[in-house]
C-alpha cells in the first residue's frame, strides 16, 4: 500500500497567488497542489490536500489523520503563531510532522517569530515558496522508507 500524506492548509491559503504575492508568492495553492502529487508519485507517495480558514476544521483532521494517513505537511498559516488547540491535536499524533511556511517567518513581524506548530513538528521548512511543500515530501519519504535518504 502507497504511503499517504495529509497536507493541511489553514486560513487565507486559499488567497495564494493573489494575497501578497510579494510575500507569498504567484503560486496557488492548486498549483502547488498538483506540483506535490507528481512529487509524491516519484517519492512513492500519495498526497491528500485540504484547507480550512477554521482552526476548529484543522484540529479536527490532525485527530482523524492517523486512521487514514502517514504523514503530515501542515502550513497553518496564523493559526501557527497563536494555535494551542492545534498544537496539542499535533502533540497527541503519533505521525512524523513537518511545518510548511511559504515565506521566511523569522524575517517578517515579531509576533510570527513563535511557532506552535513547531514543538510538534519533526521538522520546519520556510522561506523558500511553494517548493518547501515538495522538500517537506522528500523528508516524509526518507522517514517513511519509500526512498532511500539522501
Amino acid at each position: 500500500m502507497t504511503p499517504t500524506v495529509l497536507v493541511l492548509n489553514g486560513p487565507n491559503l486559499n488567497l495564494l497567488g493573489t494575497r501578497e504575492p510579494e510575500i507569498y508568492g504567484r503560486d496557488t495553492l492548486k498549483s502547488i497542489e498538483a506540483a506535490c502529487k507528481k512529487r509524491a508519485k516519484g517519492l512513492g507517495l500519495k498526497v491528500a490536500f485540504r484547507q480550512s480558514n477554521n482552526e476548529g476544521d484543522l484540529v479536527d483532521w490532525v485527530q482523524q489523520a492517523s486512521k487514514k494517513y502517514q504523514a503530515l505537511i501542515v502550513n497553518a498559516g496564523a493559526y501557527t503563531h497563536t494555535s494551542v488547540a492545534l498544537l496539542d491535536a499535533l502533540l497527541a499524533t503519533d505521525l512524523p510532522v513537518v511545518e510548511v511556511h511559504l515565506s521566511n517567518i523569522h524575517q517578517r513581524d515579531e509576533f510570527r517569530h513563535h511557532s506552535y506548530v513547531s514543538k510538534a513538528a519533526d521538522g520546519v521548512i520556510c522561506g523558500l515558496g511553494g517548493i518547501g511543500y515538495e522538500l517537506a515530501l522528500e523528508a516524509l519519504a526518507c522517514r517513511l522508507g519509500t526512498v532511500e535518504d539522501a
